[in-house]
């Protein structure tokens, strides 16, 4: 039998100008990148949309899980037309980098690059695979903290001001945090730790949550009383697809399948299974039953709490993070949160327990006492950076990273509290922040004209203006049931 000819090697196909597969590009890193990505992009469609959905009283379903998808298809337009190069660009100023497309071919398919600090040790990094999968990856990071922020605002907000608050506060804020902290800005040249985006994600939309949830208002005082989920198996759904999707979004964070990589994932599912039970363990102790909604928010918790430092610390220390994650937010929630001082703005799903808490958390206790040097080093080869349990000799050093911890977070507070008061009080000017009181009654059907389930009529729904209260409401609620019986 003849020989099949021999292929032509793959390192020697070609496209125009492209190299197909270039001397730097590493296969393996690109592949896991891309699977890293894909799973943080579940975690927002369908895994926030089916948690927002489901968590909700019935009548938010669609409008709470439509806000999470809207989010996530307007995040990724305003990405590639201006927000990725403002967050990871050339220097504008030292918190903003240069807006600018990242659409054009020979830029997406050269080698990713990232910026390099302005002292000798650290030279610009570059992972062996090209930029589109690096635009892609940090996309999926913007994209959820968006949806997050939804968190805070479901049952109320007017899904236009919602629309147009979306890619503001991508430009205005996210951009500020992700370039400032990972973009080669002043907190990265500082020497911050965020390791996969504790400040950057997570406190940033815990704070602005709940300062957009000042200026919309609150829900009615009925929906407040009593905000039950309509589907809790769904709800531990889309927990579930957050909690694996972790592994994407603290696994891809060292741009490379190394072995920070497994130590982060490892660290990420014990501190989170930690976090969960511990949560449990309160509520039983103080309420005397186990909430499955409880669980979720520790595991949330827990998730957020080592994003900052998953892989920096030993597996011993992600368990102690778990047991914080798992009582200081539970207390923040549980205890100050039912004080009339602390109910004063509403927070739906209390995203600033479960993210800006818990987030702080991580950032300061995580990697300003418990990141290991050594990992530190092999995540960026930056020999002082160190927890100050692990002083050894020293102490200025460790104490000198926990004081950039908390100076960064306090920056991220202050810049998310104007910038996303001045956001919300710009779009007051064009559309009202919150629905009318007419729309908050009715909830999906007045907002979309649509519902969730078709639990009336298999399915036929009323015009959207006749299921407000009044005499043409029972008109036609009476020529319907005359249409029945003469049918």
């Amino acid at each position: 039998m003849a020989e099949a000819p021999n292929p032509v090697p793959v390192a020697y196909q070609t496209t125009g100008d492209f190299t197909l597969t270039p001397d730097w590009l590493n296969k393996g890193d690109n592949a896991w990148q891309l699977v890293a990505s894909t799973l943080v992009g579940l975690q927002c469609v369908p895994g926030l949309v089916i948690l927002y959905g489901s968590v909700v009283k019935k009548k938010w379903a669609v409008n709470s899980a439509f806000m999470a998808l809207y989010a996530f298809a307007a995040v990724l337009i305003c990405w590639v037309a201006w927000a990725f190069k403002m967050s990871f660009g050339e220097k504008l100023i030292p918190i903003w980098g240069k807006a600018g497309p990242a659409l054009d071919q020979k830029y997406l398919l050269g080698q990713a690059f990232l910026p390099a600090t302005e002292t000798p040790f650290l030279a610009a990094i570059a992972p062996f695979y090209p930029q589109a999968t690096l635009v892609y990856f940090q996309f999926v990071f913007a994209a959820i903290t968006l949806m997050l922020i939804a968190g805070s605002l479901l049952g109320r907000m007017n899904f236009i001001a919602w629309m147009i608050f979306v890619p503001l506060w991508l430009t205005c804020s996210y951009s500020i945090g992700a370039f400032s902290l990972w973009g080669g800005g002043f907190l990265f040249q500082w020497g911050v730790i965020d390791y996969a985006g504790g400040y950057v994600i997570h406190l940033s939309s815990g704070v602005a949550g709940y300062v957009a949830a000042f200026w919309v208002g609150p829900r009615l005082p009925k929906d407040r009383k009593s905000f039950p989920p309509n589907n809790v198996l769904l709800t531990l759904a889309g927990a579930g697809l957050l909690w694996l999707g972790w592994n994407g979004f603290n696994g891809g964070a060292p741009y490379a399948a190394n072995v920070i990589t497994s130590m982060a994932v490892l660290n990420t599912n014990v501190c989170t299974a930690t976090s969960l039970l511990v949560w449990t363990c309160m509520d039983v102790i103080f309420y005397k039953k186990p909430s499955v909604i409880g669980a979720v928010q520790g595991m949330i918790t827990g998730l957020v709490a080592i994003t900052p430092c998953a892989g920096l610390i030993q597996g011993w220390a992600a368990i102690v993070l778990g047991v914080l994650s798992g009582s200081v937010p539970w207390f923040t929630m549980m205890v100050l949160g039912k004080k009339k001082i602390f109910n004063y703005v509403d927070d739906t799903l209390g995203v600033v327990h479960t993210h800006a808490v818990a987030g702080a958390l991580g950032g300061i206790v995580g990697a300003g006492f418990l990141a290991q040097p050594t990992l530190s080093n092999l995540f960026l080869s930056v020999p002082f950076e160190r927890g100050v349990i692990y002083a050894d000799g020293h102490g200025h050093r460790a104490a000198l990273q926990l004081a950039k911890q908390i100076c960064a977070a306090l920056f991220i507070i202050g810049w998310n509290i104007v910038m996303t008061s001045i956001i919300c009080l710009v779009i007051k000017i064009f559309v009202p922040l919150r629905m009318s009181e007419e729309d908050l009654i009715v909830g999906d059907d007045a907002a979309h004209g649509e519902e969730a389930y078709a639990l009336f009529g298999d399915g036929e729904k009323f015009d959207v203006a006749s299921v407000h209260p009044g005499d043409k409401y029972k008109t036609e609620l009476e020529a319907m049931k005359t249409d029945d019986i003469e049918s």
